[in-house]
């Protein structure tokens, strides 16, 4: 079975990979894509995998930006790390969707799922993005509740435990598969989030992805610099010795997050 990943996050990606071998040792992973660009450049030029699986939340967008531009011929399971969306919507067309952290038995279940709609179904049929996208937005109407966003973070210091609030945080970076919490008196704690999960979590209004390895404060922004084929690098307070750069499909939206 040839199987696609679209996801942004590397951990994220590799954790899922590995779940899915130790499901099916056959698997066969034929990509990992990070971005909506990407993705609909890959449907172009490859032929349709058995299965996709789709995070939601992508760098440079809504992933369901996917489905306007490119003709999508394979069945999908959507995923995400933060249940805001209306679980009908991924039940249309025969879609799936889990929540992450993916434990083995979400995604087993979900695997079976599939296996057992594809004997009884063997032509996909084509996502219908319209009913999908209505499902949505009626389940985003005005009287839905506001989402909640993460105040507190607990952290293990020494042989403590302390909550740390959002206001002290000036950023999260992740390094050799650890994610570290940054605080702006330059402490730094271990998190057990992905950087993939803390997206979902924290406030966008104070919290950016600037890429795949940083999400920073708009507080612990200090300098940016233009840098080569339209990228911006960025310096950040407390300093750090990693070099942070936006890609240019990134670089006009993080301006607009700034200047809000």
């Amino acid at each position: 079975m040839n199987i696609l990943l679209i996801e942004d996050e590397y951990l994220a990606s590799e954790k899922l990979e590995a779940q899915l071998h130790r499901y099916d040792p056959s698997i066969q992973v034929v990509s990992t894509i990070d971005s909506i660009r990407n993705a609909v450049r890959w449907f172009e030029t490859n032929p349709a995998p058995d299965l996709a699986f789709l995070d939601i939340h992508l760098s440079d967008g809504n992933s369901f930006e996917i489905f306007q531009k490119v003709e999508v011929k394979c069945p999908i399971i959507f995923t995400t790390a933060y249940d805001e969306y209306a679980v009908k919507a991924f039940k249309v067309n025969s879609i799936d969707y889990l929540l992450k952290p993916i434990s083995n038995e979400d995604l087993a279940a979900a695997m079976d799922k599939f296996k057992a709609l594809r004997q009884t179904q063997p032509q996909t049929p084509a996502l219908d993005m319209h009913q999908i996208m209505a499902l949505l937005n009626r389940n985003a109407s005005p009287v839905a509740e506001t989402p909640h966003y993460k105040n507190r973070f607990l952290v293990k210091s020494g042989q403590k435990i302390r909550s740390v609030s959002t206001d002290e945080i000036a950023y999260f970076y992740a390094e050799d598969k650890i994610v570290f919490l940054i605080t702006t008196n330059g402490q730094r704690f271990i998190t057990d989030y992905t950087l993939d999960t803390l997206q979902e979590l924290l406030d966008p209004e104070q919290f950016s992805r600037l890429n795949r390895q940083f999400i920073a404060h708009i507080h612990s922004i200090d300098e940016i610099h233009p840098y080569l084929k339209g990228r911006l690098k960025v310096y950040v307070k407390p300093t750090t010795d990693k070099e942070i750069i936006i890609s240019n499909e990134r670089a006009a939206a993080f301006k607009e997050w700034l200047g809000k």
